[in-house]
């Protein structure tokens, strides 16, 4: 009998044991790169609301909300994460995002408020905030950094994946199809019928323009 042989026999369930190992390796990448794309989006979104101008908002945000969106987008066809605990742990208190909230609506004016179809298999048009939903948003995502910085793993996973099916991927989603309108808007030249989109267009027009005037 070879020494390799017996080596493995003194060891019974290693291969198990480095396959569990590589799978945990593998999800600390995962929960690394995820946290790592969740930072950069609320970093920049902090930076857009305290320091962009009109002319720049709808562009950034809408870089922002895309990029943040293949993030949950990759989460949305991962494995299934699951709490370690019944109940979720203790992550501290909830960060204030009233500012960040007030900032984004002064910045975006009169785009601010829009309208979406929360669920395409039951259509209904339902009005919202970019503001309020952009915020809402990063409260989920943080919570998430909250867990991933206590070096709860798998917790922060689970969090960002729940709350993406559950809350932050339909906001995303809308958010970046109302961002991406203004842009249309103002990039196309098309014949508008109604007083609501040519409404839009003139809003669209003077914060993509405000830039210029400043």
């Amino acid at each position: 009998m070879s020494d390799n042989s017996t080596a493995t026999e003194k060891l019974p369930g290693l291969a198990a044991l480095e396959a569990l190992i590589a799978v945990e390796t593998e999800t600390v990448r995962f929960a690394d790169d995820i946290a790592a794309s969740v930072r950069s989006f609320l970093d920049g979104l902090r930076v857009v609301a305290a320091q962009a101008t009109g002319g720049q908002a709808v562009s950034l945000l809408l870089l922002q909300i895309s990029q943040i969106a293949l993030t949950g987008a990759r989460l949305g066809v991962h494995r299934d994460f699951a709490p370690r605990d019944e109940y979720q742990p203790d992550d501290g208190p909830d960060p204030d995002l009233d500012e960040l909230r007030l900032q984004l609506a002064k910045l975006l004016g009169n785009l601010d408020t829009y309208s979406y179809v929360f669920d395409p298999y039951a259509p209904e048009i339902v009005e919202g905030l970019l503001s309020d939903d952009l915020t809402s948003i990063a409260a989920d995502l943080a919570v998430g950094v909250r867990h991933h910085e206590a070096g709860d793993v798998e917790e922060a996973l689970w969090w960002w994946q729940f709350s993406y099916v559950s809350s932050w991927g339909a906001l995303a989603g809308s958010a970046m199809k109302a961002l991406l309108s203004v842009v249309a808007h103002d990039r196309l030249d098309v014949d508008l019928d109604t007083t609501q989109e040519l409404a839009l267009v003139e809003a669209a027009a003077a914060v993509l323009d405000s830039a210029e005037n400043a």
